[in-house]
């Protein structure tokens, strides 16, 4: 199979000193400082220069007389163990050793509160600290859409919640969780637990390009700008129609579905709305990210998938994590063949040799290969360059030799 490799001209936006950002916003806060422990969050993401944000966050805050620390605060992820946990933000840098202030993981939760659906928890560290820095980035949402989805408020959700509050927000429906967060997030900022949180925005290529430190009181409003400013940045394929789209590794460290369902236009989700482009008939998924550690949630949004992921699945983080969703079709294990070059080889003969694309990942979409029958459309995009020459889809040891980059 011949392909072309294709470079997308997404927005490149990185701030030339993130560090120097972290100590500019948190010095515009218009706010005093919580003078005791202090809590910060860290997620399960592969958020670009999380661990600098996160050390640069602890040493102002200890430099304006705080005493920081960490929580793990990624709702059901990584086993819903405290040391699952723990071993999940430390895969992404986030040590006590690099960070120089104490990771305290645990699942014990203070219950603050309710809601229609049910009850609203803390982490117990956080609820026991003089205040919590609330840090994520702000990104849509792979179950549904609205004025907010991922960032500050579901991070106080279901990530500092834990495992509690997670199943509390997928308890209700999907078209619902929207509300949800609506509902719950005011119950935590009326709390008092909350200082601050400080918003993570990347561009195109997985950058970190902005930074928005807010005060707890300015939250819910401010978040559905920053939402709005994200779609700017958003990376998506750069055709609306594909036969075949093979995604090289999937994980949560690119998705809290493993691939972004924005990306893909599929959300899986049975008897709910979905997305109506892009459409692709078949999807393939080559590797698990080792810093998913095992949990393979969104393996069900593909079709077809190699022995070589399947080998990988941690099933009892994946079901944990599952089931505290509710959407179980998202952990079904597609037809799972050798390698990479069955896979291509089994869909090929099946579907043919038209529409396909190649992609890394579903984060990092500057760089792909597509079959050359989909040049014409490619080469209308405006921000697509298509490199001269072919290059001949080829395997070693069962595994494709496709160079991405996000150049």
């Amino acid at each position: 199979m011949k392909l072309r490799r294709v470079h997308q001209n997404l927005i490149s936006h990185p701030l030339p000193d993130v560090a120097a950002e972290v100590r500019s916003q948190l010095d515009a806060l218009q706010v005093n400082v919580p003078q005791g422990d202090v809590a910060i969050t860290a997620g399960s993401r592969g958020i670009s220069n999380i661990a600098t944000i996160t050390k640069v966050a602890g040493d102002w805050l200890r430099d304006h007389g705080a005493n920081p620390f960490i929580i793990p605060a990624m709702g059901s992820h990584n086993g819903a163990t405290a040391e699952g946990q723990r071993k999940m933000v430390e895969s992404l840098g986030i040590t006590e050793k690099e960070m120089g202030m104490p990771i305290r993981a645990s699942m014990d939760c203070v219950k603050i509160g309710s809601v229609a659906t049910g009850d609203v928890w803390m982490d117990r560290h956080a609820y026991e600290s003089a205040g919590v820095l609330v840090l994520n980035r702000i990104k849509l949402h792979t179950c549904f859409s609205g004025s907010i989805q991922s960032g500050l408020i579901k991070m106080m959700v279901v990530g500092m919640g834990k495992i509690r509050s997670a199943e509390t927000f997928h308890a209700a429906p999907t078209n619902k969780m929207r509300d949800m967060l609506l509902e719950m997030g005011p119950v935590i900022l009326n709390s008092g637990k909350v200082w601050a949180g400080l918003a993570i925005l990347e561009d195109g290529f997985d950058q970190t390009a902005e930074l928005h430190a807010v005060p707890a009181a300015e939250i819910l409003d401010t978040e559905p700008t920053l939402v709005d400013k994200h779609r700017r940045y958003f990376p998506g394929l750069p055709v609306d129609d594909l036969s075949v789209l093979l995604v090289d590794e999937i994980g949560k460290t690119y998705s809290g579905t493993g691939m972004d369902t924005n990306v893909i236009g599929y959300r899986g989700v049975k008897g709910h709305e979905d997305l109506e482009t892009p459409n692709i008939r078949i999807i393939a998924a080559l590797n698990l990210s080792k810093k998913s550690e095992g949990n393979a949630l969104g393996i069900g949004l593909a079709d077809f998938c190699t022995q070589r992921l399947r080998d990988a699945i941690n099933e009892e983080k994946t079901f944990i994590n599952c089931y505290t969703t509710g959407d179980m079709q998202r952990m079904r294990i597609p037809a799972t063949l050798a390698d990479d070059e069955e896979v291509v080889a089994r869909i090929a003969a099946r579907y043919g040799e038209k529409g396909w694309m190649f992609i890394p990942n579903t984060l990092h979409l500057g760089s792909l290969y597509v079959s050359e029958d989909l040049l014409p459309e490619i080469d209308s995009n405006p921000i697509c360059d298509i490199d001269p020459d072919s290059v001949e889809l080829t395997f070693r040891q069962g595994r494709h030799q496709l160079a991405f980059s996000q150049s």
